[in-house]
């Protein structure tokens, strides 16, 4: 067909697998970061986002986020509800070179993970009933309002703001969201002498941020929509973000406890990626190298902002996304360079991306807590007391993560 590219294509196909596989490895990051107990809860409410969102995608999400601009705040919801004008021709609008129907399963992928995010913040509290109505209303509501102001040219597009694969739409949403639905949960109750830190397996842990890592190169370089020199640069920078995070991670910690840890190390990791996310498609790499370092030192120590709250974000989704996000998207404005991607560092640029992050971060904030709140009133959002000290996993799956032969066997059977 006229206009697509067979590499284009090809390459836009690999990092839809490549996104796609990042919610399951989400899973397994998150599993084992939590207590045995409560692996399966969290693991399940990353893997139906799958399911949830990609429903919402089909029915009137897409066409929302991409379709005509309506007064700069929301698509329109016919031009592509139930997939209506997706077809295989390119649409020049946003990829000239693909069939238009990858630009709509691309970017599902990333509807599909940004609720998932959230699930770590809010570890074994959660309702899975109340969370399936949550996931749902907030897509619609925060994730794609968010993401056609930015990405479909709503407001904030037309003021210059620029978020080249999702640290505003994404990490920014998710992570003030996840900060709000922990703070309005409460903290986990816990047995007597017990540690809110015990993690099930580190190993499990390493292969989810492992494949997350690997996912996050479709993730970013993908956003190019074709394989050209910026999705090379957006590559290339995705690479050198992660690996000095990890090891300015690994600094900061081994300076305060004198020793490193694993866990650590892995994290440091996730919140470099999660950096250089919004500026990978805008700056040079060693550009990158200094988007990473500050991304890993900000969300390492933003610790100490968390514990000022007082809120217990169970797997500092806040920390690693939230802050990720927003450092990355504020230093597009310091470290842009418009030989990669027509952005140019400037004061102006700065300030933008500034309004938008303070505007993303509020609305997250606000529509989460209405929503929180209309589930409490249903008196569907907590879970009992007595359920979130013997974990959710037996009590909502019915299953166990692990059933070795010395486990309760008449249980197990």
């Amino acid at each position: 067909m006229q206009g697509i590219n067979a590499g284009d294509t090809a390459f836009i196909l690999m990092c839809t697998a490549l996104v796609c596989m990042m919610t399951p490895a989400l899973a397994l990051f998150y599993g084992g970061l939590v207590k045995q107990r409560d692996m399966l809860s969290i693991m399940i409410q990353n893997f139906v986002c799958m399911g949830v969102v990609g429903l919402i995608w089909v029915f009137g999400g897409f066409s929302l986020v991409f379709g005509p601009d309506i007064n700069g705040v929301i698509g329109n919801i016919s031009t592509y509800f139930g997939m209506y004008h997706v077809g295989i021709g390119p649409n020049p609008a946003y990829a000239k070179s693909v069939p238009f129907i990858m630009v709509f399963a691309y970017q599902m992928m990333f509807a599909i993970i940004t609720p998932a995010l959230m699930t770590g913040a809010f570890v074994g509290r959660f309702q899975f009933g109340a969370y399936l109505l949550f996931i749902a209303f907030w897509t619609g509501l925060v994730y794609l309002p968010a993401a056609h102001w930015i990405w479909g040219g709503g407001f904030l597009a037309k003021m210059g703001v620029v978020d080249f694969a999702g640290g505003i739409v994404i990490h920014t949403a998710a992570g003030f969201s996840a900060l709000a639905t922990a703070a309005y949960l409460g903290k986990r109750k816990l047995g007597v002498g017990e540690k809110e830190s015990m993690p099930a397996s580190l190993p499990l842990v390493a292969l989810g941020a492992g494949l997350l890592w690997f996912g996050w190169f479709g993730f970013n370089a993908g956003g190019a929509y074709a394989a050209d020199a910026l999705a090379a640069y957006a590559f290339t920078n995705t690479m050198l973000a992660g690996s000095i995070a990890m090891l300015v991670w690994m600094f900061w910690e081994w300076l305060e406890t004198r020793r490193p840890s694993f866990s650590g190390v892995l994290v440091g990791a996730v919140a470099g990626l999660a950096t250089i996310t919004p500026a990978s498609g805008y700056v040079e790499p060693m550009a990158a190298l200094l988007i990473g370092a500050a991304g890993a030192t900000v969300c390492y120590y933003a610790k100490y902002v968390q514990k000022w709250l007082k809120i217990d974000d169970t797997l500092e989704v806040w920390r690693a996304h939230g802050v990720g996000g927003v450092t990355g998207a504020l230093l597009i404005g310091v470290l842009a360079s418009s030989h990669i991607n027509q952005v140019q560092a400037s004061a102006q640029q700065l300030g933008v991306q500034a309004l938008a992050v303070a505007i993303v971060a509020a609305w997250a904030v606000i529509i989460t807590l209405v929503l929180l709140k209309a589930l409490d009133a249903m008196g569907i959002l907590r879970v009992p007391e007595e359920v979130q000290l013997a974990g959710l996993d037996v009590a909502e799956t019915g299953e166990r993560a692990v059933n070795l032969w010395n486990m309760d066997s008449k249980r197990a059977e």
